[in-house]
């Protein structure tokens, strides 16, 4: 009787979840003639023009690729630069520049964590247990060698636009390339490395530095190209299971090829310029996006957020002393948001997401206290999939369709904490980010290999 009874419920909530995607995609028109927005209740004036509109404010150099700032009808508002914020992020101190080799996997090949994590982590073996994610991201490694990233400039410098005009310019490669996002910002000098990972690996399992390499380079701007994980893929995903990494590995490889291709243009223009990429950093991304304009820090610790694509990103960035004008860094609530959602600590399999109020000093400037360390462990040894990514999959910012109601919810939750505390409830009514949606998956699993210890 109750399996039975568990199964009509079942049937019942598939039923409201078509219903309710239906009804998302018909126009906002017909939805208030059937006084449904009236029944709902939550949508003020304000978010039906931003309904309507489909466009956000201008950042910097317009594009004409990409004329129209799409933020997701959330309410952006820009951040001038100084020296006690990095956009929303409070500096309290000195932000020091840290070791790659510091960072989570390379921590975990150092046998900092456990030995199983060692052992996954090794030559990034959790990501090619998998073998769509393998065949992507094999691939992706030949963007790794140097003379990919980086050279010397042409001998002589071409003559260019003014720097407004210049960064209309390289917007528009980005995009030509099919970037989903760029923004130019000042480079901060503490989003650099200290010092490069040995390049041997034996060196990296011996945890021995010694032959790490300083990063000496300094370069005033940082274009950064930003490409989504894919929607739908998400939508059915687990968020931890067999398609987690090849997600990312697709979207580190788009962003890879980009940064490459625009630091080689810019240097047959005669300027320095190195690209940033998931297989060969020289900079800690994070700082970069929030210079660049494309996000802010979250509750997941050093992560960010975009208005439109929240987490369902990945990023390369290409750094140069092309004269550029740069974008301002952004405001969109979403520190406000944070402090009153915590979907992400309720949801994330690992307990690595604090479910603190309040943001924590840390290196120098403020951000909420994530355990890195459990992250990486459970990415790096997750026998029920590859990787993981559920904090994407739940966040109420990254795991929408396009539709109206979705442009006016975005808009309310970047309006303080009681508008974000009304958003994350209508999340919660609708049952985004905990639903996987059947008809979307398309991959295959192979759950055989997800036990790296048993191979």
């Amino acid at each position: 009787m109750f399996k039975s009874s568990k199964k009509e419920e079942n049937q019942q909530n598939e039923r409201f979840k078509m219903g309710r995607r239906k009804f998302l995609k018909a126009g906002a028109a017909s939805a208030l003639a059937a006084g449904i927005v009236g029944a709902i209740g939550v949508l003020p004036a304000e978010a039906a023009e931003a309904m309507a509109s489909q466009t956000g404010p201008q950042n910097g150099a317009k594009s004409k690729l990409h004329p129209n700032m799409d933020y997701g009808g959330a309410s952006v508002r820009f951040v001038e630069h100084n020296d006690q914020w990095l956009g929303t992020s409070k500096l309290v101190g000195t932000v020091k520049n840290s070791h790659e080799a510091d960072s989570g996997f390379f921590y975990a090949m150092r046998g900092k964590l456990t030995a199983e994590a060692q052992k996954a982590a090794f030559g990034y073996g959790f990501v090619f247990k998998h073998p769509f994610n393998a065949a992507i991201a094999g691939f992706a490694l030949n963007l790794a060698p140097e003379p990919m990233v980086s050279g010397q400039p042409a001998p002589e410098k071409l003559p260019i636009p003014d720097p407004e005009q210049m960064s209309q310019h390289i917007k528009d490669c980005a995009y030509f390339l099919r970037a989903d996002e760029v923004g130019i910002g000042k480079m901060p000098p503490y989003a650099y490395y200290s010092y490069n990972k040995p390049a041997n690996l034996e060196d990296l399992l011996k945890d021995d530095l010694s032959k790490s390499t300083p990063v000496t380079e300094r370069l005033p701007y940082v274009i950064v190209v930003m490409v989504d994980q894919h929607l739908e893929t998400m939508l059915a995903s687990t968020g931890y299971d067999g398609i987690s990494a090849a997600q990312s590995m697709r979207s580190y490889h788009s962003t890879g090829v980009i940064s490459c291709i625009l630091a080689s243009y810019i240097r047959n223009l005669g300027y320095n310029a190195r690209a940033q990429h998931f297989t060969n950093y020289n900079a800690v991304m994070p700082p970069c996006i929030i210079a660049a304009g494309l996000g802010e820090l979250t509750r997941t610790g050093d992560c960010t957020a975009h208005p439109r694509l929240g987490f369902r990103h990945k990023v390369a960035a290409v750094t140069t002393d092309l004269p550029l004008a740069p974008d301002k860094p952004i405001d969109f609530g979403m520190l406000d948001f944070c402090r009153v959602c915590g979907k992400c600590a309720d949801n994330c399999p690992s307990g690595a997401i604090t479910k603190d109020k309040e943001p924590v000093e840390y290196n120098g400037y403020l951000r909420w206290n994530t355990d890195s360390k459990k992250c990486t462990i459970f990415r790096a040894t997750n026998k029920e999939g590859s990787s993981c990514g559920r904090c994407m999959k739940v966040c109420p910012w990254d795991s929408k369709e396009q539709s109206w109601f979705h442009e006016a919810g975005t808009w309310i939750g970047s309006h303080g904490e009681a508008s974000s505390s009304l958003l994350k409830k209508i999340d919660d009514m609708f049952g985004y980010g905990t639903e996987q949606i059947g008809k979307y998956k398309w991959w295959l699993e192979w759950p055989e290999r997800y036990d790296l210890s048993k191979l």
